[in-house]
């Protein structure tokens, strides 16, 4: 019969622990900023690489799956184009120039930069576009002569 006063409040201690335990992990999840509270400049000076010169660069939220895109005159010549992105899933940025695609950039969204090589044959209106399905995140790119 002791056994049995004994089975109860066994029970009652496990189901407590599993309580404790999913509010444990739920506060450790909420514990990371959302993408909406992250300072995004902060952010992109850890992610990116530092660069002396840099012919475009770009960052922001992407709070919704609408592209983001930038554009300016750059001079023609070689390139590296760093991305970035954090919050979770892929974002792409692609790379035109005077309305001709010249290469096209993944970053998985992890806080880890990725880096491709663009050469541009003529000076012009440079566009890169950021986009994702995978919203909401913080995106970065830079594009730094060689």
């Amino acid at each position: 019969m002791g056994n049995m006063a004994f089975l109860p409040s066994t029970a009652r201690a496990a189901g407590f622990a599993l309580l404790a335990a999913a509010a444990l992990a739920a506060a450790s999840c909420s514990a990371t900023p959302s993408v909406s509270e992250a300072d995004v400049p902060v952010w992109k000076a850890k992610v990116l690489p530092s660069a002396s010169a840099v012919a475009m660069e770009g960052s922001g939220k992407m709070l919704k799956r609408e592209p983001a895109a930038q554009e300016a005159e750059v001079p023609a010549g070689r390139y590296t184009l760093a991305v970035a992105c954090d919050g979770g899933g892929k974002a792409f940025f692609a790379v035109s120039s005077g309305g001709r695609d010249i290469t096209e950039a993944g970053a998985a969204c992890n806080g880890s930069y990725e880096t491709t090589r663009v050469v541009l044959p003529a000076a012009g209106t440079v566009k890169i576009t950021a986009s994702s399905v995978d919203v909401p995140l913080i995106y970065a790119y830079q594009l730094v002569p060689e």
